[in-house]
């Protein structure tokens, strides 16, 4: 059995701190095979807010993979630094960002969706560009035949699977090409709560799994993360949540096996 841990929106600067001591203490007692984390590192992407970020993820000891979130680009009021260096203060956490995690059986496929500007007032909302899409569909063909093929993202690409919208444009044009090319999960954040929603596209089912926060800044579920239980290529999402009931079966797969 593989497990991971799905993590994402642990905002530093606004975090949990109590969240964050479990969690750590959960990995410890528990061994993941790797944690998966899909955004929202930071609250406000300040160089110590990434530093103390990355300094957790290490202390972790178990293999982390990072995708970057909306919070972790300079807000609308540093207009200069968000728009042509973005990315400059990455350094604390800039291996672990979309690294490939040498898993059995399993690919993880990253798949940016936050964009510097929009067309739109709130560009906090996801975008999937067609390089993005495109680097991801290639990945997904270079993947072993037969592995399974899980998509990191930050937002969700549709809505439906919590009251939070990601409003990601682009997005449900590409679950479909993701579903077609063989991906059978896209695993994000975003929206604060946990969900694991099956989508049909083409004749294929692609599930939409959404990780809780470890933030203070909770919506309709205390703080929370995914534990993803990968057997003979068929998978169950567990929601971990603080509190009276700590864990929670959220789907499982029963009817589509790994083979793509």
């Amino acid at each position: 059995m593989i497990r991971l841990f799905h993590v994402s929106d642990v905002h530093f600067g606004a975090e949990d701190p109590a969240a964050i001591a479990w969690f750590g203490e959960r990995v410890a007692a528990e061994a993941p095979d790797a944690v998966v984390m899909t955004g929202d590192l930071t609250m406000r992407a300040t160089r110590r807010e990434f530093q103390r970020g990355g300094d957790w993820l290490r202390s972790l000891g178990v293999p982390v993979t990072l995708e970057v979130g909306n919070h972790d680009i300079p807000y609308y009021w540093d207009p200069f630094r968000r728009l042509f260096a973005p990315y400059q203060r990455y350094a604390a956490i800039e291996k672990m960002i979309e690294r490939e995690l040498d898993l059995p059986d399993v690919t993880i496929v990253p798949l940016k969706t936050i964009a510097r500007a929009q067309w739109r007032w709130n560009w906090s909302k996801g975008r999937v560009s067609r390089g993005s899409l495109r680097r991801a569909l290639a990945m997904i063909d270079a993947a072993p035949k037969g592995n399974l093929i899980l998509v990191a993202a930050h937002h969700p690409l549709i809505d439906g699977g919590a009251k939070g919208t990601g409003r990601t444009r682009h997005g449900d044009s590409a679950l479909t090409a993701l579903a077609e090319a063989g991906a059978h999960a896209v695993l994000s954040g975003h929206v604060h709560d946990p969900f694991d929603l099956p989508v049909e596209r083409n004749g294929r089912t692609v599930r939409m799994i959404g990780a809780g926060t470890l933030s203070k800044r909770t919506r309709h579920s205390p703080p929370a993360f995914n534990e993803i239980r990968i057997v003979d290529g068929r998978f169950e999402t567990i929601a971990r949540t603080m509190g009276k009931e700590p864990q929670q079966v959220i789907s499982a797969d029963t009817e589509h096996p790994r083979v793509r």
